[in-house]
């Protein structure tokens, strides 16, 4: 059986399309539909030889609406021959909040229960479910399954979930910590354990998916015990736009002082702070050329960036009582090891050591596996660099939904 695996965002859906073998999933064609509803629209699709080869398909037109945008993927996955055995459509769903903690075979009434998450994810599920709607309207003979960024968080005990609010919050509003990025932080999380080869329920790990958007995960024997992002994707790190952590009163102050409407606030916090609001770009390759020419703004703005993830490793590790291995992936973790280094510099007291000869130079996708280790040899816990892969997690999780 083949699964399609759909991530639809407000203006774009990117898919990839896998084949479910008895050696495991093989990727079959992957693509992006871009800048819908605009006055021209963008398409692309690559397709995976077996023999290794690819071939590539391209279009420039308007694309009016996720229905256009779908139909162009199916219409080019049939013309490469590879809709005929397409049984199951996996799709991401960011904020599943207290109600789904897995993967979940969609249905009338669960999509009932996904827009009622939509006020914890206004920017988000409405896109998801707009996928959702267009691909059972276009292929309903096919099983839809919608996986979670919030599942692989279902397992923070209260302690870590709780906010110190009151408890009528939770109860009528549903405000706790759920986090995100689950399902890359679960796919590395399981990479990683199989890299050290030791089964995953005794690792003790830290993960750092660091993109644009960003986020740190305390995972004790595979589980998610703390994750920094909170009721949305806004808090803990620093980010590429998002400011992460900072005193709720200042969003008071810029409403009484500066004269801001609570939807101005939110755009300031969400698109417009982070590494752009420090030094104007969000680009870590665009920061760390600026800052190596001398440029003030984007030293401080990499200082800031990398102060907020140091303080977070030395907390997991405290709340994990011990650390066997810390991870990087994601757009940044996998590819600046000057980044890398910078996190790693000095934290001897937590038993890491990273080899900068072995670190220097190194992308993820450099490894046949995905897998690189830049621990020196005396390091007391592993740090490696894993490149993520949530298509195929997702992939994975929908046929486990259809199988259970």
């Amino acid at each position: 059986m083949q699964v399609l695996v759909l991530n639809s965002g407000s203006s774009s859906i990117k898919y990839r399309l896998y084949d479910d073998r008895d050696d495991g999933l093989a990727l079959y064609a992957r693509g992006l539909v871009e800048r819908i509803g605009e006055t021209t629209g963008h398409a692309e699709q690559v397709v995976s030889g077996e023999d290794g080869s690819s071939s590539e398909d391209t279009e420039d037109a308007p694309i009016p609406d996720h229905e256009a945008g779908f139909r162009w993927i199916v219409s080019r996955l049939e013309d490469a021959g590879l809709a005929d055995e397409l049984g199951a459509i996996g799709h991401r769903v960011v904020h599943g909040g207290a109600e789904f903690t897995a993967p979940t075979v969609i249905d009338e009434a669960v999509i009932a229960r996904i827009e009622a998450q939509v006020p914890l994810a206004p920017l988000h599920n409405p896109a998801n479910l707009t996928g959702i709607e267009v691909a059972r309207q276009l292929r309903p003979e096919l099983t839809n399954v919608a996986v979670f960024d919030t599942a692989f968080h279902a397992t923070l005990p209260p302690a870590a979930y709780h906010y110190a609010v009151p408890t009528r919050l939770l109860e009528e509003q549903g405000i706790r910590r759920y986090g995100f990025h689950g399902t890359s932080h679960a796919y590395v999380a399981r990479r990683a354990a199989a890299a050290l080869g030791r089964p995953a329920t005794e690792l003790k790990l830290v993960t750092l998916h660091l993109g644009n958007g960003a986020s740190a995960t305390a995972v004790d024997g595979g589980r998610s015990v703390e994750t920094s992002m909170g009721l949305s994707p806004l808090e803990g790190l620093v980010m590429g736009t998002r400011s992460g952590d900072l005193d709720p009163a200042v969003i008071f102050h810029l409403i009484r002082e500066a004269g801001l409407r609570p939807d101005q606030v939110e755009r300031l916090l969400n698109r417009e702070s982070g590494l752009l609001g420090l030094c104007g770009d969000n680009d870590l390759r665009t920061i760390e050329e600026r800052a190596d020419a001398g440029d003030e703004a984007a030293q401080l703005a990499l200082e800031v960036y990398v102060h907020r993830i140091r303080k977070y490793l030395g907390a997991y590790a405290a709340v994990l009582g011990r650390l066997d291995g810390i991870v990087f992936t994601a757009g940044v973790g996998e590819n600046s090891d000057t980044l890398r280094e910078r996190i790693c510099a000095g934290l001897d007291v937590l038993g890491l050591r990273l080899d900068p000869a072995r670190n220097a130079g190194q992308r993820a996708t450099n490894a046949a596996d995905g897998v690189i280790a830049v621990h020196a040899e005396d390091s007391e816990v592993e740090i490696l660099v894993v490149a993520t892969d949530e298509e195929r997690e997702i992939a994975e999780q929908t046929l486990a939904a259809i199988r259970a």
